[in-house]
């Protein structure tokens, strides 16, 4: 089992930066597949990227391909998501989630753990 943390979150104008991390508990961080997801008022939780437990495969939303890069460092548990040329639109609580899975999922419905969410805001 696996416990997940975000931080990193906050209020930024459109065009800034944000690193959100996502700290894990638990031995076997390295065989868990990472997500991040979003949800805006309103709107159901989409897929924002993933990445498979090596780092090697990654995968990303078309609304934010080439604005926002997902990483991982296993030797300290944790997963993060730079996010440049924010947008309003940007806007949600951002989720991290893990699979144990060789795969690399990026619906919500195949993930088991989830952190409780970051709040990012993007004013214009």
């Amino acid at each position: 089992q696996v416990q997940l943390v975000e931080s990193g979150g906050g209020l930024v104008q459109a065009g800034g930066s944000l690193r959100l991390s996502c700290a894990a508990s638990g031995r076997t961080f390295s065989s868990y597949a990472m997500g991040w997801f979003r949800q805006a008022p309103g709107k159901s939780r989409e897929f924002v990227a993933a990445i498979g437990w090596s780092g090697g495969r990654t995968y990303y939303a078309d609304s934010v391909k080439g604005r926002i890069t997902i990483s991982r460092d296993n030797a300290k548990n944790t997963m993060y998501l730079q996010m440049n040329s924010l947008r309003p639109e940007d806007t949600a609580v951002y989720y991290c989630a893990a699979q144990s899975t060789v795969g690399v999922p990026i619906r919500a419905y195949e993930y088991n753990y989830w952190g409780q969410g970051t709040q990012v805001t993007v004013s214009s």
